[in-house]
């Protein structure tokens, strides 16, 4: 059939391996050096490993390939599941899970304490994060402009708290999120959704982009979104 899959230009390949851990199905491994799509059916056409590449030696096309097989993907996951994973690819994109609903809160009132971070995990960059994270499973997610962090001081206190934060700029990025957004929509047993934007009229294609994908996963989620000011103020909820 035709469809979606990836293609690797070796020529820009530099060996780095963080295609092929970013891609949790298995499709892609190192041959001589160079990152090679090893298996068409392993492929399921989203794209995890195109934000891993750092040489932008990924892309999409459309062509005769073999039909995904999610039986198999998940045979050989469970094959591999306790086999140490290979340190290789960039530190920075490994997965971390913090926890941060598992802190003791403090019980004396006289003490003032610091604010501290409410980022649940790592990496938080829509086009950084896998779409099978398993920080996904149940989560309540924030899709946030990058920029809201830095206009509303309570950022992390009365959005992130609670939530798996996903940061974004489309004017920045100059991608559309709604496919990645849709793969982890439809992939995941996601409770909510907080789109919080800026006021400027680009952060609007982080809400379409949002809203796209909640209409394609085909699953009925609470959303909400809220716009701040560029002076940090709480315009919409």
């Amino acid at each position: 059939m035709v469809r979606k899959i990836i293609e690797i230009d070796e020529e820009k390949c530099n060996g780095c391996s963080a295609c092929a851990e970013a891609c949790h199905e298995g499709a892609i491994g190192m041959v001589n050096g160079k990152a090679k799509l090893l298996r068409e059916d392993y492929c399921d056409g989203l794209g995890d490993c195109l934000p891993a590449c750092p040489t932008g030696a990924i892309s999409f096309v459309e062509r005769e390939a073999a039909d995904y097989d999610k039986q198999a993907v998940t045979a050989n996951k469970r094959k591999k599941q306790n086999e140490a994973p290979a340190l290789s690819g960039c530190p920075g994109n490994r997965l971390h899970s913090f926890h941060r609903s598992q802190e003791e809160p403090v019980q004396k009132a006289e003490v003032k304490t610091a604010p501290h971070s409410r980022l649940e995990q790592w990496p938080c960059q829509i086009r950084l994060i896998p779409i099978h994270a398993p920080c996904f499973d149940g989560a309540k997610l924030l899709i946030a402009a990058d920029c809201t962090a830095y206009a509303y001081a309570r950022m992390h206190e009365d959005f992130m708290k609670g939530k798996i934060t996903l940061i974004g700029c489309p004017k920045l990025d100059d991608v559309d999120y709604s496919e990645k957004l849709t793969g982890i929509l439809q992939n995941n047993e996601i409770l909510s959704v907080t789109i919080v934007k800026m006021e400027v009229p680009c952060c609007s294609g982080l809400e379409a982009a949002a809203k796209k994908a909640l209409q394609k996963s085909g699953k009925f989620i609470p959303w909400r979104v809220v716009t701040v000011s560029v002076d940090g103020r709480i315009l919409s909820d």
